[in-house]
């Protein structure tokens, strides 16, 4: 999945807290993951499928039950992701303090 997927779909506040309670590597059912949230299963249903849609969880059925897990591979790309957008402007800002301070008369690469 590419990181515009995974992170449109952790751009809700309902999928973020679903990641977290997944976030310890156990499986939970729709109704575990559901507790204590205010939607109904079938939104939550809907939401764990924008997660699996989106590679960050996957889904396994266990007797009469789907249960959900997160798919950690999928959360390390987005961060090895972040990791090297952050990189860039580290060298940005410093290409730029470079400049301001006089170190080098070369102007900050946009």
């Amino acid at each position: 999945m590419s990181p515009a997927e995974i992170f449109a779909a952790l751009g809700d506040p309902t999928r973020l807290s679903l990641i977290a309670r997944l976030g310890d590597g156990d499986g939970r059912s729709i109704v575990q993951l559901g507790e204590g949230l205010p939607i109904s299963r079938q939104a939550v249903a809907k939401h764990l499928d924008v997660l699996h849609g989106a590679g960050l969880v996957r889904r396994r059925k266990q007797g009469r039950e789907v249960h959900f897990a997160l798919r950690r591979e999928a959360v390390a790309a987005a961060q090895d992701w972040l990791g090297r957008v952050g990189a860039q402007w580290d060298g940005t800002l410093a290409r730029l303090k470079a400049f301001a301070e006089g170190d080098d008369q070369t102007p900050p690469a946009p």
